[in-house]
């Protein structure tokens, strides 16, 4: 009898186990299927996608697939077919007709803001050009003082850098151009790509040279460059309303709208992958902690992989707040 009571004792202790497990239910994909996420051009929404990635993939057994993306067709693309899924670092306010848009028709919402401090955007100049030129102080005097930006190539005119083709800030950039009157003083000169606007700051830097043009923070190249935002009047949301529209007709001058930075995710998530949702609400970095994470990625030149893979690896105490302690596990066992 003690032998049977023994084997009954030790069978209702493994039942209890195995119930206790199927109560307490490992996060997962649920139904999701494929999950898709937006790897947009710039170094830290590329990484910041493949953060989401590995976290996705190793830490909820998701099929989670990066997809190229940028602000404008990833916004209009999520709004209209659904995918990608998921915008790590959509910059709301460049995109503020499509996102109003998305949020009356459901179609995607802000999960949390990707950045603690927000996000600054905005026309900016090395410390020194201020230093050497302590008559430029805003955005209004940059018509006056064409001369200091006037280039080899075109010593007519200043040269402002505006926006890489395709993002949200090109459609800003060209609008208050025109509502500055800049148009007869200075070019509005297209860098062709995130990564030759950064080239060109590096160069403009390196010899000490005037450079003025568009950039946001945080971000690697504001820290490293020592880079200064010209001051503008506060934001209007009505003028900056038609600053967005790229069929603005009369457009005013007025400062860049603080940037709203959201985790954007397709509406879908919410039911077919309710574990990862309440991960992308808590998906959240430090301004000053991401800019170094940054940094270090352009000092080594490193890739948005490489990067992600960097911090996961160093910043421990930043993702482990955003998972449950399985899923961190899962995470640093395939670090």
């Amino acid at each position: 009898m003690n032998g049977l009571h023994k084997i009954f004792g030790v069978a209702a202790l493994a039942t209890f186990a195995l119930g206790g497990t199927t109560t307490a239910q490992a996060a997962d994909c649920g139904t999701a299927g494929t999950v898709t996420i937006a790897e947009m051009t710039w170094l830290s929404a590329a990484s910041l996608a493949y953060v989401t990635q590995r976290v996705l993939q190793d830490g909820y057994g998701c099929d989670a697939q990066l997809v190229p993306g940028d602000t404008v067709p990833t916004a209009t693309s999520m709004l209209n077919r659904g995918q990608p899924n998921i915008a790590p670092e959509l910059w709301v306010s460049t995109v503020q007709t499509i996102w109003d848009d998305a949020q009356a028709k459901g179609a995607f919402y802000k999960a949390g803001d990707i950045f603690a401090g927000g996000g600054e955007e905005g026309w900016w100049v090395p410390d020194y050009v201020l230093a050497d030129n302590p008559e430029l102080k805003t955005i209004e005097d940059l018509k006056a003082n064409w001369k200091i930006f006037a280039t080899a190539e075109n010593p007519e005119q200043g040269r402002l850098f505006g926006s890489p083709p395709g993002w949200g800030s090109e459609i800003i950039a060209i609008n208050l151009f025109k509502a500055l009157g800049l148009g007869e003083t200075f070019e509005l000169f297209s860098p062709g790509s995130g990564e030759n606007l950064k080239a060109s700051i590096a160069r403009a830097v390196g010899q000490r040279e005037a450079f003025v043009g568009y950039y946001w923070g945080p971000s690697d190249v504001i820290g490293k460059y020592k880079m200064v935002r010209l001051g503008m009047p506060e934001s209007d949301p009505v003028k900056y309303a038609c600053l967005v529209d790229a069929n603005c007709e009369n457009p005013q001058v007025t400062g860049w709208a603080k940037g709203q930075i959201a985790v954007a995710v397709t509406t879908d998530i919410k039911t077919s992958a309710p574990d990862v949702s309440e991960f992308l609400a808590k998906m959240q970095v430090p301004n000053d902690q991401i800019s170094t994470v940054l940094a270090w990625g352009d000092d080594n030149k490193a890739t948005p992989e490489e990067v992600a893979v960097y911090f996961l690896k160093n910043y421990e105490a930043i993702w482990t707040t955003w998972v449950p302690a399985d899923v961190a596990d899962k995470i640093r066992a395939s670090l």
